[in-house]
């Protein structure tokens, strides 16, 4: 099983997408400049003025326009003009979709999520395959949109996935050169970096297994730092200067560009007094990052339930978060297929997820369209869209646990539990 089994599924992706692009031109420009698809770290249009300076030899971060890795520029300019030639665009695009769903096919074939080396779940036959998993992320409205919208985090995408399924190959140094590549131009995706290589130490091939983890993890966390001093090293070399650094990085950590999004940050530090801001930046941050120790010592046996968790975690609590974090999150949970029956919110919260994205432009209409609304009518939309993405991780969290508990006490499987 592999490529030659799902050429139809993809396809019919591809094809999808294609017709999107071509019977309605016009939604492309429309989706690229929807603040729920685009930030100012992702967007596409900024892409292309930062594209259109590289060009002309200017540097890309003069203006404080472009806020991307500057290794993008040199790969987007081997492309025809997408103002004039927008078809390569929108294949090259389509590609990466598929790539991402071949890796999130790999993922679910290989059963990791109910049978990891440490934990065997007795639902383990309850999954989907492959083909479906992949089709459910393929074949999402979000998804699809994101595809449509071009921002570039369908590359973060395509690199995280990537580097989970290259660790549960048994391939460690590929995954993470792939995460690598993900820190590179997200910055977050580092977070992951515990769990995955918890995740690549389990999975290794026993031919060359490294026998303790502390050698392991030493050896994963220098290849990510010689990988990441290697794309900084280039990306020097390409601008002539580290002004990239803090255009690229600085920008998510200290958040300069309070541009509205469906994240949680941009509207609290509009209202916040610039002599509490650092403090309040460094607690946001400290949130966002505190989860990643608790989660895989907690859940040490099952790396990959603790990636799912944590990419649910960063599309609520990122600096910058869009329909994209919240489509690759939702890849990810259709793998614990098993412990869907353990869920107790799934209703609410897809109900809840389902009614901010309906509101949300609606809201975002009324404040910078109409006139009727103001900032307070798009924050309190995406304070729900943000309480659906809550519900739905920890009602996650909660299934993983019990599951993990019911298998060390099979006398409780079925039995009400209560927290005292």
């Amino acid at each position: 099983m592999g490529f030659q089994d799902t050429a139809g599924l993809y396809g019919t992706a591809a094809a999808l997408r294609l017709a999107l692009f071509t019977f309605f031109p016009a939604l492309p420009d429309l989706l690229t400049s929807r603040v729920e698809v685009s930030t100012p770290v992702t967007s596409f249009k900024r892409l292309q003025e930062g594209l259109f300076l590289y060009n002309h030899n200017v540097s890309p971060y003069d203006g404080g326009v472009y806020h991307q890795a500057p290794l993008l520029l040199p790969l987007f300019s081997l492309l025809p003009d997408a103002s004039a030639y927008p078809f390569f665009t929108y294949l090259f695009y389509i590609l990466v979709d598929i790539a991402s769903a071949n890796a999130l096919y790999k993922i679910a074939e290989s059963g990791e999520a109910a049978a990891s080396r440490l934990f065997t779940s007795a639902r383990k036959d309850r999954q989907w395959s492959g083909y479906v998993v992949a089709a459910i992320f393929l074949f999402n409205p979000f998804t699809v949109a994101t595809c449509l919208g071009r921002p570039t985090s369908v590359f973060t995408t395509c690199a995280i996935l990537h580097a989970i399924a290259k660790a549960i190959s048994g391939n460690p140094l590929t995954s993470m050169l792939a995460l690598s590549f993900a820190a590179y131009i997200s910055m977050y995706p580092i977070l992951l970096l515990p769990p995955l290589v918890l995740l690549a130490y389990d999975r290794q091939h026993p031919s060359n297994a490294i026998t303790s983890l502390i050698p392991f993890a030493g050896i994963a966390v220098l290849t990510v730092a010689t990988s990441l001093s290697a794309l900084f090293a280039i990306s020097y070399m390409l601008t002539g200067s580290w002004e990239f650094f803090s255009s690229t990085y600085g920008i998510q950590l200290t958040l300069t560009d309070l541009t509205p999004n469906v994240g949680l940050w941009w509207y609290f530090f509009i209202e916040m007094f610039d002599s509490f801001r650092s403090f309040f930046l460094g607690v946001f941050w400290l949130h966002l990052s505190s989860y990643v120790g608790g989660l895989s010592i907690r859940i040490r046996s099952q790396p990959l339930a603790t990636l799912t968790i944590l990419l649910g975690i960063f599309s609520i609590f990122k600096p910058y978060p869009s329909i994209a974090d919240i489509s690759l999150s939702l890849a990810v949970v259709p793998l614990f297929r098993h412990i869907f029956p353990l869920m107790r919110y799934t209703f609410f919260a897809a109900s809840t997820i389902l009614y901010s994205t309906f509101l949300g432009p609606a809201f975002y209409y009324l404040w910078i369209y109409a006139g009727s609304g103001n900032a307070n009518f798009f924050y309190a939309i995406t304070l729900v869209w943000s309480l659906g993405q809550s519900l739905l991780v920890s009602d996650l969290t909660f299934a993983v646990l019990r599951d993990e508990w019911e298998v060390e006490r099979p006398e409780m499987v079925g039995k009400e539990i209560r927290q005292i």
